[in-house]
């Protein structure tokens, strides 16, 4: 509670409030004056206002007093003062979900319900609804139905806002009103409008198409006159076009587009918002609404110019040309008294603005930004990081920026911001590579949060072991080892083990630094030092941790047979296929239960058919030699294939409604890349006997065209994730490596490129690369495969969007023509 002085209540004319410091006694022995003749009406609100003050202050009511204080309420239906009568609607609303039996007041609220003074029917109807349940829901249907089509606009509205609530009582009940719901929505009167649109929603909200059919007749509906209900009906409209992927209906775009000339500005910003929302519309399509919105951004009113900047800087994301108008407003709004708003005009100017404007924007920006919240920090740092995607060049006057915003005051959340924009220059940018790396390691001496102390110190493994001099960050990650906490020492020992794999010449120092620490208190903490120990002492301890997964069934069951069988050669690893690693899928929240189980089956499924596959492979003689199975695709039908050195297994019989497979199998042509084949099936049939099952001794021969079957590079290709890809991909830098540079004119977005190149050439993508941070127009892919033949596959693509998307494209191997075959095959 705030504390008062005397001199707050001198400012008062000496009067003290009678609501602050309120004691839950105090105020139920107050309450004992409900049961006084006569009613104390002045004394009996100043009562129950308190009561309303503790319940929404969160103070809490025993059962047994909260039931005693409202049935002595209930007494309060003798008076007639209309001030009290309403107070005790108020507290029956708020004491009714902490009190016992409260279903006994309902034939007082009936009564008022049904009175003729229209004062008390609809906080009357507004408080029955409150007390409601499913078991006295049906007898309210009758009431109900009539107060939402009564002519007085406060009953109506009294009982469309309750069936709002009612509805996740009683949905079938309230469903059943639709056609009393439609005739408010017709009426005069703008507050049942409002209410009646938004009840006629909730109701058809599982309904597609009748949504849509609500929102086709109401566009139409000439008597729309509730500016609340105009924007109910935009957002709604919205929705209609979200669900239908973005396609601008006729009737939609023109309700729209009417909207941004209507007298209320409130409905002119909701039309011009929805316009910009809309999925895959054109610069053209949202040109009415960016025009209404720079008309916005002169407007004296600051809401006004707050709401129209936030969108354009949405807009500026998804149609950065479309803004070109603009700039000279925002100009003028860097220096507006409201720091919000010129925060978010600053960052727009960033998005949409040319190299030359970077230098005097951020000079700018760093002049206000100690009077602005972390909120709009963080806005100007997401900026920033999509800025030195768009303009490497100018990382140094970014970096200065970032640096000193670092060293200042803020939250978690504003720290976090600023480190991955950091990281995201080191990561991108080469050249900004030392100098990002030197602000982290002395961030990280003060740093007071943990999880991004192990953030960064992954990222020093990763990064700083392939740097030109990997030696001055060790320093900074010992440190960590001696004053920080158990999972900040357990990070910088696994980023010391990474320094120790990847640079020989430091290896025996990190080994000395771990020897020091291996008494550690934290049980976590050892272990991994006698596991990164043991790595970086053993052979080829470099590469040790970088080896694609192996498939660990057909691993033991290779083992298995090993063993099983006298052999004099050694077991060759090198046989095992590796391990096939998706990209993980955006996470999903309140994901239905059955699809996942769904989902969980089918991958089951899938294992269950490759370890069927190739147990049927392995026990065909003439597929025996050719070694486990490494990639397995949806079963195709025979091909027959004139040649040599082809194997062809055919089917010998196939009954009604059964399945049989018929195999082939040829050497691969690397110089050919993609093909396509065509199949039939040739077969001999003869009739059965459905009784006996005796075959019949005649037989002809028959032909079944089958579909074509096309056989792309990504069949030739495992995803195979690996762990630490930018040291992988720097150790392979002395070999082959083949570049291009690619339009992809059929990929729309960097989102869908980031989907489709890994998907047909198909690799895995490592180190969250399949992330594509909002609003970026660059992007870069790390790709990791496995060829046939355990060939092992790098690839780095570069992705930008600028009208079209664009690739240059970076392929590693230990063998040059699968690069090249690789680089060709996307042309």
């Amino acid at each position: 509670m705030a504390l008062r002085d005397k001199k707050d209540d001198e400012r008062m004319g000496g009067v003290r409030n009678p609501y602050l410091q309120l004691e839950k006694t105090t105020v139920l022995q107050e309450a004992r004056s409900f049961n006084e003749m006569p009613i104390n009406s002045r004394k009996c609100i100043v009562t129950l206002t308190k009561i309303l003050c503790l319940v929404h202050q969160g103070e809490t009511f025993g059962t047994r007093e909260a039931t005693e204080t409202f049935f002595s309420m209930t007494k309060l239906f003798q008076c007639k003062n209309v001030a009290l009568r309403r107070m005790v609607y108020l507290c029956i609303k708020a004491m009714s979900t902490i009190s016992e039996d409260v279903i006994m007041v309902t034939s007082s609220l009936m009564k008022d319900m049904n009175s003729k003074d229209d004062i008390y029917r609809g906080p009357a109807i507004r408080a029955l609804c409150a007390v409601a349940d499913n078991t006295t829901l049906q007898s309210l249907e009758r009431f109900l139905k009539q107060a939402i089509v009564d002519r007085n606009v406060s009953v109506s509205s009294s009982a469309l806002v309750s069936s709002l609530h009612l509805f996740s009582k009683g949905q079938d009940v309230v469903k059943r009103w639709v056609n009393e719901v439609q005739q408010a929505a017709s009426s005069c009167s703008g507050m049942a409008q409002y209410h009646a649109l938004g009840l006629l929603y909730h109701i058809k909200q599982k309904d597609r198409l009748a949504v849509q059919k609500l929102v086709a007749t109401q566009i139409r509906n000439s008597s729309l006159s509730s500016p609340f209900a105009c924007c109910l009906l935009i957002r709604y409209a919205s929705k209609v076009l979200d669900n239908s992927e973005g396609n601008i209906s006729d009737d939609i775009y023109a309700f729209l587009d009417r909207c941004l000339r209507h007298k209320s500005e409130m409905v002119v910003y909701e039309a011009a918002r929805a316009l910009v929302h809309v999925k895959n519309a054109t610069s053209r399509q949202i040109a009415p609404a960016v025009a209404v919105l720079q008309v916005f951004l002169g407007s004296p009113r600051p809401v006004l110019r707050f709401a129209a900047v936030r969108t354009l800087n949405k807009v500026s994301i998804s149609h950065p040309n479309a803004l070109k108008s603009c700039v000279l407003d925002m100009e003028t709004l860097i220096t507006d008294p409201n720091r919000s708003v010129a925060t978010l005009a600053i960052t727009t100017l960033l998005k949409t603005g040319t190299e030359s404007s970077v230098d005097r924007l951020m000079k700018q920006i760093s002049s206000f930004m100690h009077e602005i919240t972390d909120e709009f920090k963080i806005v100007v740092v997401d900026a920033i990081r999509a800025l030195c995607l768009k303009f490497p060049q100018k990382y140094p006057v970014l970096m200065n920026f970032l640096s000193s915003a670092l060293r200042d005051e803020g939250g978690f959340e504003y720290k976090e911001a600023i480190v991955k924009t950091i990281i995201s220059l080191v990561e991108n940018v080469v050249e900004a590579k030392e100098a990002g790396l030197a602000q982290l390691c002395e961030y990280i001496e003060d740093c007071e949060y943990p999880a991004l102390l192990t953030g960064i110190l992954d990222m020093l493994g990763r990064q700083g072991s392939s740097a030109p001099h990997p030696y001055k960050y060790i320093r900074f990650i010992y440190n960590r080892l001696i004053l920080e906490d158990s999972v900040v020492r357990a990070a910088a020992v696994d980023a010391l083990s990474k320094f120790g794999q990847h640079c020989k010449a430091i290896r025996p120092s990190v080994i000395v630094i771990l020897r020091r620490c291996i008494l550690d208190a934290d049980d976590e903490v050892r272990d991994r030092i006698v596991f990164a120990l043991s790595v970086l002492q053993g052979s080829d301890a470099a590469d040790i941790c970088n080896k694609s997964p192996l498939a660990l069934a057909t691993l033991e069951k290779s083992l298995k047979e090993y063993i099983m069988s006298p052999a004099e050669t050694p077991f060759d690893i090198s046989r095992v296929p590796v391990d096939v690693k998706s990209t993980p899928a955006p996470m999903i929240e309140d994901e239905d239960e059955a699809i996942v189980e769904l989902a969980q089956t089918a991958r089951s499924r899938h294992v269950d058919i490759r370890k069927e596959t190739e147990d049927r492979i392995l026990a065909i003689p003439e597929l025996n030699s050719l070694g486990p199975l490494f990639k397995s695709s949806e079963p195709g039908g025979e091909q027959e294939i004139d040649a040599e050195d082809v194997v062809i297994v055919p089917c010998a019989k196939i009954g009604c409604d059964e399945t049989a497979s018929a195999f082939v199998a040829f050497p691969f042509d690397t110089s050919i890349g993609s093909q396509t084949f065509e199949t039939r099936l040739d077969f001999m049939v003869r009739d059965c006997d459905p009784e006996t099952e005796e075959l019949a001794e005649d037989s002809y021969e028959d032909t079944y065209a089958l579909e074509e079957v096309d056989l792309t590079l990504g069949d030739f290709m495992v995803a195979a994730s690996k762990p630490n890809f930018s040291t992988v991909w720097s150790s392979m830098q002395t070999g082959p490596e083949v570049s291009d540079a690619f339009n992809l004119d059929a990929i729309p977005t960097l989102e869908d490129a980031v989907k489709d190149v890994p998907k047909f050439l198909g690799m895995a993508t490592c180190e969250k690369s399949h992330e594509v941070p909002s609003g970026s127009t660059r992007h870069t892919l790390f790709l990791s495969g496995v060829f046939v033949g355990n060939i092992s596959v790098l690839g780095v693509a570069k992705l930008a969007f600028d009208q079209g998307v664009s690739m240059q494209l970076t392929i590693r191997s230990e063998n040059e023509e699968i690069c090249n075959l690789l680089v060709q095959s996307l042309s």
